[in-house]
């Protein structure tokens, strides 16, 4: 008996019996199954009972991952979304392939899966919450933890004498792609100074108070507090006062001096 397979009115494969189960093998049109048996010598032909369905589901709809960058270490990490959802589908947010946080259900808007604070490359994958269809969404975006600028020590400042010069303010060291900018009591204080590598000087100070200094890369925006703070004091002068006495008085000659004497 030899088995015909057709899906509607075309004609798939043809197998011949063997005395056990057929398997016609993985099919990927869609359509309604049937088979037909004919005898092989007589011609004489029967449909065999049933028909099997094969329905192909589409993939989840392609959308494309948003947020990521840079951001200072100690910050808030930064934001991923995806810029479209769907209803009955389910989107997972995944850092090299491991899965962050909850499933999230589409809603037919866009999808945001908060502030993200792990380095790494992340995607999202898509899943139908009926046929278990999945599809990888469009694009990956990273997150990268910029480092602070490195402390450095604030040296300098003490006590000068009113209408002195001033003492200077500088940094033990500095990092070259850095500015540093130097405040008292939280204003700033002149233009910030680019590190070079070496020892900075803010100059002479004048102005009384507490001198500290704040560090910004100029690439990343990461701000740092540098250790410490240096303290200017100005110390007043002796109050001035009148010189008084002087004038004139009468020389003593020679004779009385040695009279005195004797």
């Amino acid at each position: 008996i030899n088995y015909q397979l057709w899906n509607g009115a075309a004609l798939i494969s043809t197998l011949t019996g063997t005395g056990s189960s057929l398997d016609f093998g993985l099919k990927t049109g869609a359509g309604t199954y049937t088979a037909v048996a004919i005898n092989a010598t007589t011609l004489c032909t029967n449909n065999m009972a049933g028909s099997v369905t094969i329905t192909i589901n589409p993939l989840p709809a392609v959308f494309t991952v948003l947020g990521g960058g840079g951001y200072c270490t100690g910050g808030t990490g930064r934001d991923i979304s995806l810029s479209f959802s769907n209803t009955g589908i389910n989107y997972q947010l995944y850092n090299g392939g491991i899965p962050v946080g909850s499933v999230q259900a589409g809603t037919g808007l866009p999808i945001d899966f908060g502030l993200q604070t792990v380095a790494g490359t992340y995607t999202v994958r898509a899943t139908n919450v009926t046929t278990g269809c999945n599809n990888n969404m469009s694009g990956s975006v990273s997150i990268i933890i910029n480092p602070l600028p490195t402390p450095q020590v604030v040296n300098g400042g003490g006590s000068y004498c009113s209408g002195g010069t001033g003492l200077p303010v500088g940094l033990n060291s500095s990092n070259p792609g850095i500015s540093y900018q130097l405040y008292n009591a939280g204003s700033p204080v002149g233009s910030p100074v680019t590190g070079t590598g070496l020892a900075i000087s803010f100059g002479l100070q004048t102005l009384p108070g507490a001198y500290t200094v704040v560090a910004t890369n100029n690439s990343t925006f990461c701000i740092n507090n540098m250790s410490g703070s240096v303290t200017m004091n100005i110390n007043p002068l002796p109050n001035p006062y009148n010189v008084t006495g002087g004038g004139g008085y009468c020389a003593v000659r020679s004779e009385e001096r040695r009279v005195g004497k004797e």
